[in-house]
């Protein structure tokens, strides 16, 4: 169910997930939060939902949610209210990197 105060918002997606959306790079959604794009993402893409949320419906700690170039964490998380025309990007967190000692 769509809120009330939905807007149009753009979700960015990575190479590595565009498997799961028919290789489709941006995907655009009507939602009033974060969370609720996302929840409209995995009922159209319901593959990616798992690749997205753990078993318990929470959001991985590996993938990194920015809105309009701000990582929803240091904001409202996956709660932060949305405005038409914004774009959410998911980039997933890439492991590696140099040790420094």
């Amino acid at each position: 169910m769509t809120s009330s105060n939905s807007q149009l918002v753009t979700i960015q997606l990575p190479t590595a997930l565009r498997t799961f959306t028919d290789g489709l790079s941006e995907v655009k959604v009507e939602a009033a939060t974060v969370e609720e794009s996302l929840n409209k993402l995995t009922e159209l893409y319901v593959d990616l939902k798992r690749h997205l949320f753990d078993d318990d419906g929470k959001l991985r700690s590996f993938v990194n949610i920015f809105l309009n170039d701000e990582n929803i964490r240091t904001e409202n998380g996956i709660v932060t209210k949305i405005k038409s025309g914004d774009v959410i990007m998911l980039i997933p967190a890439i492991a590696g990197g140099v040790v420094i000692e």
